[in-house]
């Protein structure tokens, strides 16, 4: 049973994140979105991350615009979310034909969403490495970029027990980051390293989406 509650608390925190990301970080991004639709043609690098989440990133000059898929909105709560965006410094939001919003923000909007993604990230690894619920885990440490991570366990512990759920976590976190700052679909890619706490060997190297990849074949 404690092996159970452990996978599941690390599921639950994988969700925590996508939902406050989508309700709050994604739609502070949009905010940032809105002169960069106008300075289009003019200077600006438009992202498309489509194949993996339907997200999109058009990074101006001084603005930035995030375009969000319909799946990631309830409709009945549309109007509480643009709302929200709002209030978090979006200065605009379009609801497209297709169901998709268009979030329009100043950079600083956007670097502010950006900022909470990774607070959030800190939040996590506080509580993976509390020695609490996921007594395995060590230490976790991270380059700025959130495209590298390497987790300190106690090997022994650690391949005895399903904590290994928290490298899903990570790299979700980690390529979800990724996304919102505009990198490329096929640029996308989180490596996490296992460290043994008594030996200081990588034993292992987890990437993804490869490891996602590999899973369906």
């Amino acid at each position: 049973m404690l092996k159970q509650k452990h996978a599941i608390i690390v599921l639950v925190l994988v969700i925590g994140f996508v939902l406050s990301a989508c309700s709050g970080g994604s739609k502070e991004a949009n905010s940032s979105a809105g002169a960069s639709s106008g300075a289009a043609g003019s200077g600006t690098e438009k992202t498309e991350t489509g194949e993996q989440s339907g997200i999109e990133v058009d990074k101006g000059l001084l603005n930035v615009e995030i375009t969000l898929p319909a799946s990631f909105f309830d409709e009945e709560e549309m109007d509480q979310a643009i709302a929200k965006a709002k209030a978090d410094g979006v200065n605009e939001v379009i609801v497209n034909d297709d169901g998709s919003v268009t979030y329009k923000m100043s950079k600083a909007t956007h670097e502010k969403m950006l900022k909470e993604m990774k607070d959030s990230l800190v939040q996590l690894k506080e509580e993976l490495t509390s020695g609490e619920d996921f007594k395995s885990i060590k230490d976790i440490v991270f380059n700025d970029k959130l495209t590298e991570f390497t987790m300190t366990v106690d090997r022994g512990a650690f391949e005895n027990s399903f904590e290994g759920f928290a490298i899903l976590g990570l790299g979700f976190q980690g390529m979800f980051y990724q996304t919102f700052d505009g990198v490329p679909s096929e640029n996308i890619k989180v490596t996490i390293h296992l460290k043994d706490e008594k030996t200081g060997e990588v034993f292992n190297t987890v990437v993804y989406p490869d490891a996602w990849e590999s899973l369906g074949q």
